[in-house]
């Protein structure tokens, strides 16, 4: 066998082998029952939070979706941060009879310090605090049940609680349909057997609940990385922390489409994610040594990464040396080729996997499911040389602008 081709079949099975647990969680997502507590659900008076920047065109949907959700109205009260606003961000909140608080801060950008300020103008203004907390996005849509099912689980003494973060808008291309698969994968096949094995799952972004002590414990919201959802899992994790999932609890998210927004965004989150990373790395390793099994399980993904990118900059070195040298050049592009064919195929049949069993939970027509699953493989592989860039370029954060509109949303099913 010739070198590159017994280096890359070497690497795809380090590779599935790194992934067995993925399978692991797959069979425990399918066949394993969740378990109910029996408890009847006690009501807690809830915060809302939402950090929006220039979202004018969708927070209306946002704030109205909460103004028709199941549970008791006078125990839910929504603060909104008009963070950095050029537009009628703060008109249009104010309109709906929710709290909105504005910030101008062109120095200290991003959504954790619009947590942080928020926090901050909430325990002066309400100094007896409440119950929990919740944080949205300006895009999101909860489903009408949504707080209602986040609160059994914080009823059952959960005290931070992530829900099933779905899509708005898998249909409009490529794009956004390989990010809603990426985070149905996140939410029921790694959230939701973590939660079935008692094992601590982790924050995406949006859509979770802390409860008052653990904002006390945190002093407010004081994570500013690049990916602060990151931040506070790890730290939350590390602390022996829990944080727990609730699939009956769904939340809906517009998903960015356009390539470059794309890029830029996934290479702060993987920029992100190495520095929490380094930051967090000794508590998560003293975790493991104490028998914090949720810690072990936090870095499990490493390998994957550090395997990923060495093989792409392994290969790109072969077919470098080939074409300087003159040998071997085209034996390095065949065994590179292969290789993608190879990963290719395991993540199609992901994409299929996640696509069959998701079916009905997917906004979308058939024929976009059809499509966008031989797409999915190319959107994940370009994660592969993101990473790489992510370890010599640390992008700020910027914002992306939203237009999926709940109307749209709605109706996204029937094309």
């Amino acid at each position: 066998m010739r070198v590159p081709d017994f280096i890359n079949h070497l690497i795809f099975f380090i590779s599935i082998f790194l992934n067995l647990k993925l399978v692991v969680f797959l069979f425990v997502a399918l066949f394993r029952k969740e378990k109910s507590s029996g408890r009847e659900p006690s009501l807690h008076h809830y915060a809302v939070l939402i950090c929006a920047r220039n979202e004018a065109n969708v927070i209306a949907d946002l704030l109205d979706s909460i103004k028709s959700q199941s549970y008791p109205q006078d125990l839910i009260d929504v603060f909104v941060m008009a963070d950095n606003c050029t537009d009628s961000t703060a008109d249009t909140a104010s309109s709906r009879g929710v709290h909105v608080y504005t910030r101008s801060d062109p120095e200290k950008v991003g959504k954790g310090y619009a947590l942080e300020a928020l926090m901050h103008h909430i325990r002066e203004d309400y100094p007896e605090g409440f119950d929990g907390y919740f944080v949205f996005d300006a895009d999101n849509i909860p489903a009408h049940d949504y707080i209602e099912q986040m609160n059994r689980k914080f009823s059952d003494g959960h005290e931070i609680v992530t829900g099933f973060r779905n899509s708005k808008n898998f249909g409009d291309n490529w794009i956004s349909a390989g990010y809603t698969l990426w985070f149905l994968w996140d939410s029921i096949y790694l959230n939701y057997p973590r939660y079935l094995l008692g094992i601590s799952g982790t924050v995406s972004g949006t859509g979770f609940l802390f409860s008052r002590r653990i904002a006390e414990k945190t002093g407010g919201w004081p994570y500013h990385m690049l990916t602060e959802d990151w931040e506070f899992s790890f730290d939350q994790v590390t602390k022996g922390e829990k944080i727990a999932f609730c699939r009956q609890a769904v939340l809906y998210d517009e998903q960015p489409t356009s390539f470059p927004v794309s890029c830029h965004q996934r290479i702060r989150w993987l920029s992100g994610l190495l520095q929490v990373m380094v930051r967090y790395m000794k508590k998560v390793f003293w975790g493991i040594f104490h028998g914090n099994l949720s810690c072990f399980e936090l870095i499990l993904f490493a390998p994957v990464y550090v395997i990923c990118v060495a093989s792409l900059l392994l290969n790109l070195g072969l077919i470098l040396h080939g074409a300087v040298t003159g040998n071997g050049f085209m034996e390095a592009v065949q065994s590179f080729a292969l290789l993608f064919v190879e990963m290719y195929g395991m993540f199609f049949l992901a994409g299929l996997f996640f696509i069959v069993t998701e079916w009905k939970n997917i906004r979308a027509g058939a024929r976009s499911k059809i499509l966008y699953l031989f797409t999915f493989p190319f959107f994940t592989l370009t994660y592969v040389p993101l990473t790489v860039v992510a370890l010599f370029y640390k992008p700020k954060w910027k914002p992306i602008r939203h237009t999926v509109t709940a109307e749209k949303m709605y109706s996204a099913k029937k094309k």
